[in-house]
């Protein structure tokens, strides 16, 4: 007999998805990290898949920077960039989700001499080969580290004009502390006048004020994470009646320690607030779960109902970066599902 807890999981499993903040080469498995090292020379500090998967325990958000940095370094071919999204877009078809915004940092490969030609010529065939095969919804993030300076981030902004029509929007990732949002006032001012849409990662190592600045200095209208705005009440009243979404990784939280367990998260209130939040896996292959991994852990540490869950499905659709023609085509089919399921 089924029981009403593996029910309400399969029925979370099912539900059409959207995802909004996921970071593709967090989506870099252990045992494809190996595979490419192997295959492109590079030299790793670990000789097998356990020692790799030992090293996925973080001490805090810059331990997984480290690791997740050094794994990206075994990409370096076109079919390397290709099968490391290919392998996430069939991630997205077993996790039900239909439409997906993945972010995309350059910084990274550009150090190795991988320039745009390579990388994007992966990618590209990856999403039309989704596209085609079973109708993958997908935008791409144009997404900058903010560890970096805002020189460098321009720099790339500029590279990133012959693939402008590849991407819907950018970002601002990487380590928080030291690295305050209006570091990037001119890189964001420049991307608004390009007609790129705007988020910015605030307010998950960052306090409060982080958020506030992506808001007011950079003028972003999502913003990535967010978890940290019930430190400030005020805030939290702008959030809600701006309607800005978080979006919101809850395993990633938990693994980088911003939260000690995911019964201690802070989701729930948030959506109690009247927040516009989201579900997100983040960087998946290091903090232990993809999308509806995230759902679940949601449900069995705090007891996320039915009622909770559609309404943060709902709002990935709503906070997307789609067309509005599409997203109420999306919204349609969830409350389709909804109600015949």
């Amino acid at each position: 007999m089924i029981s009403e807890q593996n029910r309400f999981e399969d029925w979370l499993r099912a539900a059409p998805k959207a995802e909004l903040h996921l970071h593709l080469d967090g989506t870099l498995g252990a045992g494809r990290l190996l595979q490419l090292a192997d295959k492109n020379n590079v030299p790793l500090p670990y000789n097998t898949l356990q020692e790799l998967e030992a090293a996925y325990h973080f001490e805090n958000l810059q331990s997984f920077l480290d690791l997740y940095y050094l794994g990206a370094s075994v990409l370096r071919e076109e079919e390397d960039f290709y099968a490391l999204m290919m392998d996430y877009l069939l991630r997205c078809r077993k996790n039900n989700i239909v439409h997906t915004e993945i972010m995309i940092e350059p910084q990274t490969y550009l150090p190795n001499g991988i320039d745009f030609p390579v990388f994007m010529a992966g990618f590209q065939r990856a999403v039309m080969e989704a596209r085609s095969r079973w109708g993958q919804s997908v935008q791409l993030i144009l997404s900058f580290l903010r560890h970096l300076p805002e020189s460098a981030a321009l720099d790339v902004l500029d590279k990133a004009e012959n693939y402008r029509d590849d991407f819907v929007a950018i970002g601002l990732a990487s380590s928080e502390q030291g690295n305050p949002p209006q570091k990037f006032t001119e890189l964001y001012r420049r991307a608004r006048e390009r007609g790129y849409r705007l988020t910015a990662h605030a307010g998950e190592e960052g306090p409060p004020a982080f958020i506030r600045s992506a808001l007011e200095d950079l003028t972003v209208e999502r913003i990535d994470h967010g978890v940290r705005c019930l430190e400030d009440d005020t805030l939290v009243e702008v959030l809600r009646e701006r309607r800005i979404p978080l979006t919101v990784c809850p395993l990633s939280n938990v693994r980088l320690c911003v939260f000690p367990t995911m019964k201690q998260h802070n989701i729930l209130q948030l959506l109690a607030r009247g927040l516009v939040v989201t579900v997100n896996s983040d960087d998946p292959a290091y903090f232990g779960g993809y999308l509806n991994d995230n759902f679940i852990a949601l449900h069995r540490a705090l007891n996320l109902n039915r009622s909770q869950a559609l309404q943060m499905l709902r709002n990935g659709f709503e906070a997307s970066f789609l067309a509005t023609a599409e997203k109420s085509e999306r919204l349609k089919k969830l409350n389709d599902f909804a109600e015949a399921s």
